[in-house]
């Protein structure tokens, strides 16, 4: 690595964690203080080297990486780099990095509670005393209960886990399906997606996103889930076949869903909203103040290993270390 200060591109928001973290060690640009963008990135691109992302909703394909000769690694900002072409990144020797662990606990946390909130129907029960109507009489009984539930994890990753060993301590019998059996876990596994959701009551999803796990929940696996079932999504909202999803609701083909995440957040589609029998959280899967500034921590600290020298902290699976460039 050269001793210089390395150049680096920030790609949203301009976060103090992050901007306060580079600036010691790097010259960093702020593509969100440009006034006209392809001018400030065409000037700049010859001399970056590293990219800093704070925020997934921004995409980095091939043909904008290929804009910075120079680039070695791009460090992005949460567990999901979905809006990174990683496998373009590997075959050209860039690194790409992402934020996991330090937000595992959190987003299991939020999991349980949309999973609570969704069967004991908490957010419907909220805006009932709001309206007064608990004045005229109580909150109907709620048609769920976690009690002799089985929940299917959708992916046995590091939440995964975290979200088992919650479910375990609610005495909740826990099965999951992933590609592949995960060691050191006791919960039963599936091969097949199809076969567990015929088998459970309740599906926890949180598997990447990408193509590979495009529509993965469709019509088929929800009707296996079947009129007492319930869906939680924690991972992408592209995971789940959003107009199956909303048809099996409004059929009744499952009881009800509590999502996190949507096909083309921030908008949420009408039906979704409408429905009554459902609980919608604005991507809260990390967002507490003390996850995120961890997340961002880990942004800069994985750009501040790269240029002092040091292997990337947390690299992801499709890109190599140390980085080959073809020839």
């Amino acid at each position: 690595m050269a001793a210089d200060r390395p150049e680096i591109l920030l790609i949203g928001m301009a976060k103090p964690t992050i901007v306060g973290g580079i600036e010691p060690f790097g010259t960093l640009h702020k593509l969100i203080e440009a006034k006209d963008p392809e001018a400030f990135i065409a000037d700049i691109a010859p001399r970056i080297r590293g990219v800093a992302i704070a925020y997934t909703a921004n995409k980095l394909d091939g043909a904008f990486m290929s804009r910075f000769p120079k680039l070695e690694i791009v460090s992005s900002f949460g567990v999901g780099y979905d809006h990174v072409d990683a496998k373009w990144a590997g075959e050209h020797g860039i690194v790409v990095t992402n934020t996991p662990d330090v937000l595992n606990e959190e987003v299991a946390d939020t999991a349980i509670g949309l999973l609570l909130s969704t069967i004991r129907e908490l957010p419907q029960a909220e805006r009932y005393l709001r309206a007064g109507k608990w004045l005229e009489q109580g909150y109907p009984l709620s048609k769920a209960t976690l009690r002799e539930r089985t929940v299917g994890i959708v992916g046995m990753g590091r939440i995964g886990k975290a979200i088992g060993r919650r479910l375990e301590a609610f005495g909740v019998d826990v099965v999951y399906h992933s590609r592949n059996p995960q060691p050191g876990v006791s919960y039963k596994y599936y091969p097949k997606l199809l076969d567990m959701a015929h088998d459970v009551d309740t599906l926890m999803v949180i598997v990447p996103g990408g193509a590979a796990t495009k529509n993965l929940i469709n019509a088929e696996v929800l009707k296996a889930l079947g009129p007492d079932g319930i869906l939680i999504n924690m991972a992408r909202g592209s995971v789940v076949d959003e107009p199956a999803l909303i048809k099996a609701l409004q059929d009744r083909t499952i009881m009800s869903a509590g999502l996190d995440v949507f096909v083309n957040e921030p908008h949420v589609p009408k039906e979704l909203i409408e429905m009554e029998h459902i609980v919608l959280f604005p991507h809260l899967g990390s967002a507490s103040a003390a996850t995120r500034k961890a997340m961002d921590q880990l942004v800069v600290d994985n750009l501040q290993a790269w240029f002092s020298g040091k292997p990337p902290l947390t690299p992801v699976p499709e890109t190599p270390y140390p980085p080959k460039k073809q020839a």
